[in-house]
């Protein structure tokens, strides 16, 4: 009697072995057929994204006009310490392989200042505009010929103003559904003009040089109404390496509408070779509201 027992035991275990030998096998079966379905699926996706690629690399250039403003209150410290308004911006048409565009800054502002007998005046504090015009002609989707022509004015800096000119190359470096990345290279002709009390006995005013200008333009879709914006820009002279120019914007947006954003950015101007009493570095933090259409 206790043998049929230990037997039937013994089937009970043996059953209960094969049953969970049996699940685990087919849960192993199961998380494989699973891996191989996620392997399908990443690999059909990567077909979609590369077809995609291949159909917009076909697609012209946009060919309306795409506009940007933006409005900003600036707090500035750096040659000046005071509060004022400014205006920036770009405007760009294509027409077929080419293009043109404009790019502006302008700020201006005053403040009430103390002098020496303890009288208030309102007084000048800001004074300052930039524009940059560029013609680019497509050579591939990645690859374009630039020519440029850039003017800055600042009556606060050492100069009375700066210009610049000439030809480049300009590489769609990088693109991805949440990121790109610009980079170009200029070759310039340029000529800036000293401020007359800026001038040595044995200088000249006006300044006439070869120079170069690399760019870099990061543009990063954190979410889908976030938006970070980093533009860096220098400009050198080949004749004197000392004489040198870096502006660098770096902006943060989140939209409010369909073309209204608001956010905050802050813009470092720096001059390496100024005067005595200048400044070699401006920076400007600003809250803004932009446009866009």
């Amino acid at each position: 009697m206790q043998i049929k027992q230990d037997k039937k035991t013994m089937k009970k275990i043996t059953l209960s072995l094969v049953l969970t030998s049996s699940l685990m096998l087919a849960t192993e079966v199961d998380q494989k057929k699973l891996l191989a379905d996620i392997a399908t699926a990443k690999a059909k996706k990567s077909a979609i994204e590369a077809k995609i690629k291949a159909l917009e690399a076909q697609l012209p250039q946009n060919e309306e006009i795409v506009t940007h403003v933006r409005l900003g209150y600036i707090k500035t410290d750096g040659n000046t310490n005071t509060e004022t308004f400014a205006l920036d911006g770009s405007f760009k048409k294509a027409w077929g392989k080419n293009s043109g565009s404009v790019i502006f800054d302008v700020q201006y502002g005053n403040a009430d200042v103390i002098d020496a007998s303890g009288a208030v005046r309102n007084e000048e504090t800001k004074n300052r505009y930039f524009t940059e015009l560029q013609y680019a002609y497509l050579f591939s989707k990645t690859l374009s010929f630039t020519y440029t022509l850039g003017y800055k004015n600042d009556k606060f800096s050492s100069f009375n103003y700066q210009a610049y000119t000439g030809p480049g190359l300009k590489w769609a470096a990088y693109r991805s559904s949440l990121q790109k990345l610009d980079l170009q290279g200029s070759i310039l002709y340029s000529q800036d003009e000293l401020q007359s009390q800026n001038i040595l006995p044995s200088e000249n005013a006006t300044k006439r040089y070869s120079s170069f200008q690399t760019k870099l333009a990061y543009e990063f879709q954190i979410l889908s109404n976030l938006k970070f914006n980093q533009d860096l820009s220098y400009r050198g002279s080949f004749e004197d390496a000392n004489n040198y120019f870096i502006f660098s914007t770096s902006a943060l947006s989140s939209k409010i509408s369909e073309i209204f954003s608001a956010g905050i950015s802050y813009k470092v101007d720096y001059t390496n070779k100024v005067a005595i009493g200048i400044q070699q570095r401006d920076n400007t933090l600003a809250a803004f509201l932009s446009l866009d259409y």
